[in-house]
């Protein structure tokens, strides 16, 4: 099976990120197309079970057994690799949340400060109606 075709199906099955360029033509006064804008959007495409299944059924399975101790090491290189950036995207991605939660909490009144806010109010309230 062609190498390019189990990695399409690979990429697929697995999920992935891409670039779409979406462009904006204006007619100018002679009739011409001119690129008024240009835009570059990051789209993602989520994994497909039907993409995973072919690429199951098609895939030469990688028989261990039947590997050199080098080609076991650079193997197991290659999946450790593999899990490391995997492990450090997670985390860039928590840290991430962690920041927009801690930025959303010091934009946020807390339950004590709302407390005193609405009961001085109360107590104006009070004092006005009693007037």
């Amino acid at each position: 099976m062609d190498e390019q075709i189990l990695e399409a199906l690979r990429k697929k099955a697995l999920g992935y990120t891409y670039d779409e360029i979406q462009e904006e033509y204006s007619v100018n006064e002679d009739g011409d197309s001119i690129l008024t804008k240009k835009k570059i959007v990051k789209k993602y495409c989520p994994p497909d079970s039907v993409a995973l299944k072919a690429y199951l059924e098609l895939a030469p399975e990688k028989s261990y057994d039947k590997m050199s101790d080098e080609e076991l090491e650079t193997e197991k290189q290659r999946l450790l690799l593999e899990l490391k950036e995997k492990t450090d995207k997670n985390k860039t991605n928590n840290q991430q949340d962690n920041q927009k939660s801690v930025v959303q909490k010091q934009n946020s009144v807390s339950e004590k400060e709302y407390q005193q806010i609405y009961f001085f109010g109360e107590e104006e309230n009070n004092l006005t109606n009693k007037d």
